[in-house]
């Protein structure tokens, strides 16, 4: 649990950091770094609805449907917490930070990055979504 607190200061710090490109198009790295930007806020947002989702769930079932949602948005926080950790363990802050070149091997890592965050980008939002749709029923 420490390694991931301080993986995600790490990364909240890189991110926050992190210097925008004027007047031209934001690097792959960026635009990785971009879409973590804009989805790790909501993870608080995940946090408070997995917590009104569990008061709900019971054994019938609309309870279980409040189950079903808590589920998928744990699974979604899960799955940011496991992208931010791998991501950190394949990129040193020159990489992230200060477009230090990426040997051919990172590169494709960064291809396979991008593909991950749009697709938890994609999960996290569909899932806070459905809960959301839920609740408000």
């Amino acid at each position: 649990m420490r390694t991931v607190i301080c993986l995600l200061a790490l990364l909240v710090s890189i991110s926050c950091k992190q210097e925008k490109n004027t007047g031209t198009e934001p690097t792959q790295m960026e635009k990785v770094m971009i879409i973590h930007d804009e989805v790790m806020p909501k993870m608080g947002k995940l946090s408070k609805l997995v917590s009104e989702l569990k008061e709900k769930v019971d054994t019938t079932e609309t309870g279980r449907k409040y189950e079903m949602a808590m589920k998928d948005l744990q699974k979604a926080n899960k799955s940011m917490m496991d992208w931010m950790m791998g991501f950190g363990d394949r990129f040193d802050s020159d990489e992230i930070l200060n477009g230090k070149e990426l040997t051919a091997e990172k590169q494709a890592w960064l291809n396979e990055e991008e593909e991950k965050v749009v697709a938890l980008k994609e999960q996290i939002n569909s899932s806070i979504e459905k809960a959301e749709a839920l609740l408000n029923d």
